[in-house]
C-alpha cells in the first residue's frame, strides 16, 4: 500500500515507519520544517504541517491509507500548541483532507484512558478526536496504547522524564505510595499492531487497547530505571496533596517535570480493560516489561 504518515518523525512514529517499509509498503512522511531527526532514505518527504491544506493534498495524493500519529503530552499555549488544536483540530484537518483525496483508510493513534467522562485535557481531547474519526465515513481503526517504552532514541516523554530525573537528581520524589499501576507496552509491539491492522479488513471499525505483558507500579518503574543506571533508588515520598499544590503552582512552567494533567493521569493509573483482543485479532505478542 501507499501510506501517508503524520507524526512519523517522533519516537513511536519512527518505529511504525520502519515497520511499514519492512512490510513492503511505500511511505510518504509529513515532516515539519526544521525537523532534524533523520528519516529513512526510502520515504517520500512532504514538508509542512496538519494545518496546510495544500501540504496534506500533496501528501495524500495516491495514498491508500493514512496513519495519523501526531500528538502532544504537554501544551505550550503561548506558541498556540494546545491539546485542542493538535489533537482535535489536527485530526479534523487530516480526516477532511483524506476524504477530499478519496483515501479510504485511516489508522489513528489515540491513548489509553480516552473516554467520554475523562478528567484530563489530554484524554478529553483524544476522545473528541476519536469521535471525529468514527464519524468520518472512513474505514478506521483506532489504537489506545498504554505507556510506550523501548530502546534507542530519546524515548517517549514520560519515561524519558523519569529517566532524566533518576539520573540527575540526588533523590527521586515518589508521589504518594507510588503504587499507581501502568501497563507499559514496547514500541515494537505498537508498531506491529499498526502494520498488522493495515492488512486486516476485520480491524476496520474497531478500537484496540494496547497494553504490555506486565502491569507494574510507578515506583517499580523508578526502581528499574535506577537499577539500569547501576544505582539504588533514593526515594523521597511526597504526599499527593503536596504534589498537587506544587503542580498547581509550577506545572505551567516548562522546567517543572510534571503538569497538572500528567499528575491527574498518573494518579488514575493506565491499565487496559481488554488488551487480549488486540493480541488475538492483530497477532501481536506483548513483551515482558524491561528497560
Amino acid at each position: 500500500m501507499n501510506v501517508f504518515v503524520t507524526g512519523g518523525t517522533g519516537y513511536v512514529g519512527n518505529r511504525i515507519v520502519d515497520s511499514l517499509l519492512h512490510d513492503g509498503h511505500q511511505v510518504t512522511l509529513l515532516q515539519r520544517p526544521g525537523t532534524t531527526r533523520p528519516t529513512p532514505y526510502d520515504v517520500k518527504i512532504v514538508h509542512g504541517d496538519l494545518f496546510s491544506s495544500q501540504t496534506l493534498t500533496r501528501g495524500l495524493a495516491g495514498a491508500d491509507a493514512v496513519v495519523h500519529l501526531v500528538g502532544i503530552i504537554r501544551e505550550r499555549k503561548r506558541q498556540g500548541i494546545t491539546m485542542q488544536r493538535i489533537h482535535v483540530e489536527g485530526t479534523k484537518r487530516i480526516v477532511e483532507a483524506a476524504t477530499a483525496s478519496n483515501v479510504p483508510r485511516i489508522l489513528h493513534m489515540s491513548a489509553l484512558g480516552a473516554r467520554l467522562n475523562a478528567v484530563s485535557a489530554y484524554h478529553k481531547s483524544k476522545w473528541e478526536a476519536e469521535g471525529i474519526v468514527r464519524t468520518s465515513g472512513l474505514q478506521y481503526t483506532i489504537f489506545r496504547p498504554s505507556v510506550v517504552y523501548g530502546k534507542g532514541g530519546p524515548g517517549p516523554e514520560f519515561l524519558g522524564q523519569l529517566t532524566d530525573l533518576v539520573r540527575s537528581a540526588p533523590v527521586t520524589p515518589v508521589i504518594g505510595d507510588g503504587h499507581f499501576l501502568l501497563q507499559p507496552i514496547s514500541v515494537e509491539t505498537v508498531a506491529a499492531a499498526f502494520v498488522n491492522a493495515l492488512d486486516r479488513p476485520e480491524a476496520i471499525g474497531k478500537t484496540y487497547e494496547l497494553g504490555g505483558h506486565d502491569t507494574v507500579s510507578y515506583r517499580k518503574i523508578l526502581e528499574l530505571i535506577a537499577s539500569r543506571q547501576n544505582k539504588s533508588l533514593r526515594a523521597v515520598r511526597i504526599p499527593v496533596w503536596m504534589m498537587k499544590a506544587l503542580v498547581n503552582a509550577f506545572g505551567r512552567f516548562p522546567w517543572f517535570p510534571l503538569t497538572k494533567d500528567q499528575l491527574t493521569m498518573l494518579l488514575e493509573g493506565n491499565v487496559c480493560d481488554d488488551s487480549q483482543r488486540a493480541v488475538e485479532e492483530l497477532q501481536i505478542a506483548p513483551k515482558p516489561f524491561a528497560l
